[in-house]
C-alpha cells in the first residue's frame, strides 16, 4: 500500500457477474490490477479500447472521495485505519437499480430513484477523511478550470479539493470518454440488451474502497470496507 502516488474513496462492485463484465468492458481489472480482452461487441464503428482510455486507468467505479495526495505528516496506513472505522459506522444505501445515462459526451451508469441518501453518505466520507489530503497544487487548481464552475463548485474546490462534492455531487459510473453523440448513441445500443441480465436490482451500496494510483497512472483496489452502520 505505500508504493501509490493518490488514494481515492470508490464505489466498486463486489467480485460477481457485474464487476466481472465491467472489467472486460473497460479492459482493467482493478481488483486483480491486470488488464483485462474487451468483449467483442458488433455494433461499434470503433475498437472499444479506443472509446475507453480515461475511465480504464481508474478502474470500473464510483467515485465517492475523488483521488488526493496524502497530506504531510499523514500515511497511508492511518488513512485505511480511518477509512475502516469511518465505514463500520456509516450505513448501507439502496436504491431501485442502476440505467443508462449520458453525461454530456460520457456514456455513464447511474442511480435510479432518490439518491439523498447516497449523496449523504459521499457527504460524511469526504468530510470524515479530509484531514488525510493535501491541498491541490495551482497547476491541479487549473486543470479544474475555475473559470467553467459556479460560485458554489469553485468554493468546493478550494474547501475539499474538488468541485463535485456535497450538493454538487452526482455518483456515478463511467463506461466511456467523452466519445461525443454518435459513438454514445453506438454504445447505448449494444449495451441496452446485455445490461438487465448484469446490473443488480436494487443497486445497493454496501461497502467502499480504497483505491491506490501506481507510477503506472492505473488505479488497483487496496482495500474494501463494509458499511455496517
Amino acid at each position: 500500500m505505500e508504493n501509490f502516488e493518490r488514494y481515492a474513496i470508490y464505489y466498486a462492485p463486489a467480485p460477481g457477474a457485474f464487476a466481472d463484465f465491467a472489467a472486460c468492458w473497460l479492459g482493467w481489472d482493478a481488483a486483480a490490477g491486470r488488464e483485462m480482452p474487451h468483449p467483442a461487441l458488433p455494433g461499434l464503428s470503433r475498437p472499444l479500447a479506443e472509446l475507453t482510455t480515461s475511465p480504464r486507468k481508474y478502474g470500473f467505479h464510483g467515485t465517492v472521495k475523488p483521488p488526493f495526495f496524502l497530506a504531510p505528516g499523514t500515511d497511508v496506513a492511518g488513512l485505511h485505519q480511518a477509512a475502516r472505522a469511518l465505514c463500520a459506522g456509516l450505513a448501507p444505501v439502496t436504491l431501485p437499480g442502476l440505467e443508462l445515462h449520458r453525461l454530456g459526451g460520457f456514456v455513464a451508469l447511474t442511480p435510479e430513484g432518490d439518491q439523498t441518501a447516497l449523496a449523504a453518505l459521499a457527504a460524511r466520507v469526504v468530510e470524515g477523511l479530509d484531514a488525510f489530503r493535501a491541498p491541490p497544487t495551482e497547476a491541479e487548481i487549473a486543470r479544474r478550470r475555475p473559470e467553467r464552475l459556479n460560485p458554489r463548485q469553485r468554493g468546493y474546490l478550494a474547501q475539499w479539493g474538488y468541485p463535485y462534492v456535497m450538493e454538487e455531487f452526482q455518483f456515478h459510473l463511467t463506461l466511456t470518454d467523452d466519445i461525443g453523440p454518435g459513438l454514445a448513441d453506438e454504445v447505448e445500443t449494444v449495451l441496452a440488451p446485455l445490461l438487465p441480465a448484469i446490473l443488480p436490482r436494487p443497486f445497493v451500496v454496501d461497502s467502499l474502497c480504497l483505491f491506490g494510483q501506481a507510477a503506472d497512472g492505473r488505479f488497483r483496489l487496496l482495500h474494501r470496507y463494509t458499511l455496517s452502520g
